[in-house]
């Protein structure tokens, strides 16, 4: 089967023909991968960003949609022919050993979930079940992007109606936080990127008010929207060290900070604030429980209360998933999928 390996970190994957594991382990499902999104998670992973890379070679991915094929032992909440998202955030099930493929002699490592392959051992745990009826390329979206977006407003900001927020960078993140705020009723909703075709697109997607990045004294331009007052929730998505600095000092002492990218180095704020008003918090995927969320934003799209077919702006195969992450870098695009099979075979 076509996947796509990390053998060296900082270099392009390599796409090729790998075996999959003789036999499934105890709690492990071969599952069918039909889209795969590209997350600012996979990036990082291959840049190495945490470190020196002990796991190399290994696949990627961690958000998508796909089919079952077979399940192992002590499996119970999916079987052969369900349609699934594939998630990096646990839900129910059990959480089994993580697969090993065979590469020409070599063993290629991968975690709980990967994507990044037209087949894929998952662990349970990283299943969740959605109606067959259900678009395919639209579920790969509930894998991560949608599900820490709106868990990031409902769950880490608790935003209210009426409250002002505020987002730097508004990528495929910045979008569903956008989304999400406008479901809530905040208002104003302001994005910040130094891409004018994003904020545009932001506009689609919840934003009332729009800054470019680049802009000179960010501050003042906020206190034209808000007043001296400022934003009553910032979140921050692009793991920009100094923006994520910036973010919490323009923070008021009784509002909150929300770091939702994980940091390209280390920070440093005044903490003293946060013995008062102040809150800052890490997002980690919105605290989000896929097995109870991802029905929940599956109703509101049938229902036509949401609308995510804009969310996806680019679509590339597989064997063209470097052009997709050298795009994902310009910062230009909202999301990225990668379609690894046809929809004659859904089933």
């Amino acid at each position: 089967m076509k996947s796509a390996i990390l053998v060296k970190s900082k270099k392009p994957l390599v796409v090729t023909d790998i075996d999959l594991p003789k036999k499934l382990d105890f709690g492990q499902v071969l599952v069918k991968v039909c889209y795969s999104g590209i997350c600012g998670a996979q990036i990082n992973e291959i840049d190495a960003v945490k470190g020196p890379d002990k796991f190399l070679p290994h696949l990627l991915g961690h958000e998508g949609s796909g089919i079952v094929e077979k399940v192992g032992n002590g499996v119970t909440t999916v079987k052969k022919g369900d349609h699934v998202v594939l998630h990096w955030r646990p839900s129910s099930g059990i959480q089994a050993p993580t697969a090993i493929y065979n590469w020409r002699g070599r063993k290629v490592n991968a975690g709980w979930v990967t994507t990044f392959n037209e087949k894929a051992v998952i662990s349970e745990n990283r299943l969740t079940v959605i109606p067959k009826s259900f678009n395919l390329r639209i579920a790969a979206l509930f894998g991560c992007a949608v599900t820490s977006g709106f868990g990031a407003v409902n769950n880490d900001a608790n935003v209210k109606i009426g409250q002002s927020v505020l987002i730097f960078g508004v990528g495929g993140m910045g979008l569903s936080i956008s989304y999400a705020s406008s479901l809530v009723s905040a208002y104003p909703i302001i994005g910040i990127d130094i891409h004018k075709s994003k904020l545009n697109m932001g506009k689609k997607f919840g934003l009332t008010h729009t800054i470019n990045g680049k802009s000179e004294n960010l501050k003042n331009k906020i206190d034209k929207i808000l007043g001296k007052k400022g934003p009553e929730v910032i979140f921050e998505t692009t793991g920009n060290s100094k923006l994520m600095e910036k973010a919490y000092d323009l923070t008021p002492h009784d509002g909150k900070t929300i770091f939702v990218g994980v940091p390209d180095d280390k920070i440093k704020i005044n903490s003293l604030p946060l013995a008062f008003k102040k809150v800052l918090k890490a997002s980690h995927g919105g605290a989000s429980f896929p097995e109870h969320d991802i029905p929940r934003y599956i109703k509101l799209l049938e229902n036509n209360k949401i609308n995510l077919k804009n969310f996806i702006t680019h679509e590339f195969e597989l064997k063209d998933i470097n052009k997709a992450i050298s795009l994902f870098r310009t910062g230009k695009a909202g999301r990225i999928i990668i379609k690894l099979c046809d929809e004659s075979e859904w089933g």
